[in-house]
């Protein structure tokens, strides 16, 4: 969609059988050239061509042929959105009370100011259905770019579970946890949320705590008075009054200290907040998304986070999967990278090699989605043809092996984790697969019906 450029087709009908005067008005009018202006003399002209579809018309009360009244009745039913100005020579207030009400946009008496006044009511009319078109223009680009499938790519089952519990939470305001190794997307969840819910035109307010000094949290949340501590040299507004009508995400929510904790959860709870070195008590509207890479309630049962802030928050829970529980994922996502990198910078498009591929998903990922596009972007770098190869891929082989035992498992995890790795590598052919790990075929099988559907 492109963006809204000034129409040069802004259509204004002037409607009025004194052909002198509706010639002078024209010919004002048409000084700006982004108005097209035409002129009927009668009624009936007007409406046989109203299928051109005009922006305004400004409309003689007192024709030869039809009423007024009549006219807008017939107008308004064709083109209800169309903006009609009265133009009258009576001074008639339960007339121009009953034209307004039944639809007219403004009525005005004929005089010597008439055509001035004219001219600035239809000035003001073309600018506000610029603003709307602009407003409308910008929603549309927002609410493409905030489509969950264009905000996260990929198509596992894991991620399709994800779009699914995003599609519950813009449905109402329940507050939103969400889950996640660094990297996986986080942030962006929260955003596709709130571009999807009815908050999307108030602001999207973000704040990564881990990032504030401690002594300065309570100030970017809720604000201060100037001269409320030393180097408060002016009144500053907190996140949460700027996410006011919007939504204001706490990332990594589990780094909050203790004490500001039970700030935070008066504030939620109440709805109201007082600025630090302040008085007055200021409401708030404020839907809460939280964040966090750590396992919140392991932090609640070791009496780090507060239990009953943690209740407050959890609302609808959505856990991120690491990349590399995404399976094909992988493939998608290092082809968009790749993509939109050559894109960026001028380059031939590149493919990835099988080879390439296979490599991509064995590599455990520890930085997630982030540490992908990284290594695609290198790889596009690296290359000196149009085709990635495993050289150009930049991976920890030692990393990938702490990785791959950084979590105690069960022999029999381990085993069924190499075998999905080689199912997934040669398209699910049990019997290369087995020749390639030397098992029966029937011990992946037995594998296969254990796990659910």
């Amino acid at each position: 969609m492109r963006s809204p450029k000034k129409r040069k087709n802004y259509k204004i009908f002037i409607v009025e059988d004194n052909t002198l005067y509706a010639n002078v008005l024209k010919k004002q009018l048409s000084q700006n050239e982004s108005y097209l202006v035409k002129v009927f003399e009668t009624g009936r002209d007007c409406i046989a061509n109203l299928k051109e579809n005009p922006d305004v018309i400004t409309l003689d009360y007192t024709l030869p042929d039809m009423n007024g009244a009549e006219i807008l009745e017939r107008i308004l039913k064709e083109l209800p959105k169309v903006h009609v100005i009265i133009i009258s020579g009576q001074n008639d207030i339960n007339t121009a009370v009953g034209l307004l009400k039944n639809g007219a946009y403004d009525y005005i008496m004929k005089g010597a100011d008439t055509r001035e006044r004219l001219v600035n009511i239809i000035k003001n009319i073309h600018e506000s259905d610029q603003l709307r078109e602009e407003n409308l223009y910008l929603r549309n680009v927002i609410k493409k770019k905030y489509d969950f499938k264009n905000l996260i790519k990929g198509n596992s089952r894991e991620i399709e579970h994800v779009f699914e519990l995003m599609s519950k939470a813009v449905q109402t305001n329940i507050s939103v946890s969400i889950s996640g190794d660094t990297g996986t997307g986080k942030e962006l969840v929260a955003k596709g949320i709130h571009y999807n819910s009815s908050r999307n035109n108030k602001p999207f307010v973000a704040i990564n705590l881990s990032a504030i000094p401690e002594g300065l949290i309570e100030s970017e949340l809720f604000g201060h008075e100037k001269g409320a501590f030393t180097g408060a040299d002016f009144k500053k507004i907190g996140k949460f009054e700027l996410a006011n009508k919007g939504t204001l995400f706490l990332d990594e929510i589990a780094d909050l200290d203790i004490n500001i904790q039970t700030k935070l959860l008066r504030v939620i709870q109440e709805r109201e907040l007082t600025r630090v070195g302040g008085t007055e008590t200021i409401p708030i509207d404020v839907r809460i998304i939280t964040a966090t890479h750590k396992k919140l309630s392991t932090l609640v049962a070791d009496g780090m986070f507060r239990q009953d802030l943690y209740y407050r928050l959890l609302g609808l829970p959505i856990d991120l999967p690491p990349l590399r529980e995404r399976g094909n994922d992988i493939i998608l996502l290092a082809k968009y990278f790749v993509n939109n990198f050559c894109k960026e910078n001028k380059m031939e498009p590149k493919d990835i090699s099988e080879s390439s591929k296979s490599m991509l998903l064995s590599y455990p990922f520890p930085g997630n989605v982030r540490e992908l596009k990284a290594m695609m972007e290198l790889a596009c770098v690296m290359t000196n043809d149009n085709v990635i190869e495993p050289e150009h891929l930049s991976m920890n082989i030692k990393d990938n092996v702490q990785n791959l035992l950084a979590k105690e498992k069960t022999l029999e995890k381990y085993n069924e984790e190499i075998i999905f790795h080689f199912l997934n590598n040669y398209n699910n052919n049990v019997r290369l697969v087995a020749s390639k790990l030397n098992i029966g075929k029937s011990t992946i099988y037995r594998m296969l019906q254990k796990q659910p559907n």
